[in-house]
């Protein structure tokens, strides 16, 4: 590892999942894509959670590939709600792999992720405040 990744994942563990021969390119190296889609759906996930609501990627920030992946790696996603604004949030997002059959864990690739909420019609709907949101997802009250 890198001296200067962090030794440790920041934020809520989201997606766990094995990468597959399919994944890979005839080297046997994991493609990015697939790895940012992984990513993506986290970052959704965590957002739809949040905003309690749809909600849909409108920009990817500061994606950087830090490492390799290999077929049968574990692929760890991360993420952390770094800003909610009215109709939008921000999700950090990291992404670690776990070599097969070892505890050696290291930083793949971190990136910001940017949502916006939708209602029924695919219009931007307001998040609502975070202190209306228990966590399970019902209202306070």
């Amino acid at each position: 590892m890198l001296d200067n990744q962090p030794v440790q994942p920041s934020g809520h563990l989201t997606i766990r999942v094995i990468a597959m021969p399919g994944n890979t390119n005839a080297a046997g190296d994991v493609f990015g894509g697939w790895v940012m889609s992984q990513m993506d759906l986290a970052a959704g996930s965590a957002a739809g959670t949040r905003a309690r609501t749809k909600t849909v990627t409108v920009a990817i920030d500061g994606v950087s590939f830090l490492a390799p992946m290999t077929v049968g790696d574990e692929l760890s996603v991360y993420t952390n709600i770094a800003r909610v604004g009215r109709t939008s949030m921000t999700i950090e997002v990291e992404a670690w792999r776990r070599v097969r059959q070892s505890k050696e864990t290291q930083l793949v690739t971190r990136g910001r992720f940017i949502f916006v909420a939708l209602d029924e019609n695919n219009r931007p709907v307001t998040i609502p405040p975070e202190n209306l949101v228990s966590e399970e997802g019902s209202e306070a009250g």
